[in-house]
């Protein structure tokens, strides 16, 4: 009997990959969300059912933060973390045969504007602000459940790169209307990670049950946003691309209905739990995970 997985919020960018890899690997799996024809949020029966003798949970759900920080986006954002969050870990608590590892997202940018120095696990400082607050919410309500015979992992994600949606889209629609420049001073960190690294996280923590905890996601090698755009610009054949100012970039979110901060805040981590545990990046460098996703995308443009 094949092993199953729960993926809450499974229907996202990140959801439906892992969906993928963990099928090929010969599970079976169970998908809660909002969208037919997956397990509804209301209805817990199914849910405990589908959680009782799985062999792992991953919670994935959450808004977008891709938004203005209104009053009713910011509830939004913020009750579709704790909600879920809640409901999942109350399942767990009613289980017969809890599952043995339940891993849940939170974000790395619970750490301030690290323009000085990267934020780790055991050194990092929090910062303040709307967005801080969302994860430090977050992360007191997973761990608010104590589950003897369930590991918990928090995963402190930073922007995940893949061909299929993230940001990367986006920044290459940027790149090809000649606006690929430097966004802000450039100088702003960026803390990114290929997908397929997210994914073999999750299943090196499933492997080592000596692991528990939180753990930034990101790769070992964040770069400044002009090396960023320098990059994208490179792996997509454009030597030129117009910079966009920081009053131009606060002017264009709020056009684009988004936030400024998504661009101009610096995100600087480094997985330093994942590194003394062993855990070996497949994309450690930025070109590596660029020129993999570009040519994957060559690669359907070709064949399509």
């Amino acid at each position: 009997m094949a092993k199953r997985v729960v993926l809450a919020g499974g229907t996202g960018f990140i959801g439906q990959y892992f969906e993928k890899k963990f099928r090929k690997a010969g599970y079976d799996i169970a998908i809660i969300s909002r969208q037919e024809p997956h397990i509804n949020w209301n209805d817990r029966q199914r849910i405990l059912k589908a959680v009782d003798g799985a062999a792992l949970v991953i919670n994935l759900a959450g808004r977008s933060v891709n938004c203005r920080y209104n009053e009713k986006n910011k509830k939004e954002i913020m009750n579709s973390r704790i909600d879920t969050t809640l409901i999942i870990g109350e399942a767990i608590e009613k289980c017969q045969n809890p599952p043995p590892l339940w891993i849940n997202s939170s974000t790395a940018t619970i750490y301030r504007d690290a323009m000085d120095r990267p934020m780790t696990e055991d050194t990092g400082e929090e910062g303040d602000g709307f967005s801080v607050n969302v994860g430090k919410r977050w992360e007191e309500t997973f761990f608010s459940f104590k589950l003897p015979s369930t590991r918990q992992a928090a995963l402190r994600i930073t922007i995940v790169l893949g061909k299929d949606g993230g940001v990367i889209p986006v920044y290459q629609n940027l790149v090809k209307l000649g606006l690929g420049g430097k966004q802000g001073s450039g100088e702003q960190m960026f803390s990114w990670m290929h997908i397929e690294d997210l994914y073999r996280v999750v299943r090196f923590i499933e492997s080592r049950e000596d692991l528990s905890g939180v753990f930034v996601c990101g790769s070992p090698n964040p770069v400044p946003n002009k090396e960023l755009m320098r990059l994208l610009r490179h792996t997509m054949g454009r030597n030129i691309g117009m910079p966009a100012t920081e009053w131009m970039l606060k002017a264009g979110a709020v056009v684009i209905r988004t936030e400024p901060e998504l661009i101009l805040k610096s995100r600087w981590v480094l997985p330093s739990r994942l590194i003394k545990a062993g855990f070996v990046f497949l994309y450690p460098t930025l070109k590596l995970a660029l020129e993999e996703i570009n040519s994957r995308q060559t690669k359907n443009t070709n064949t399509a």
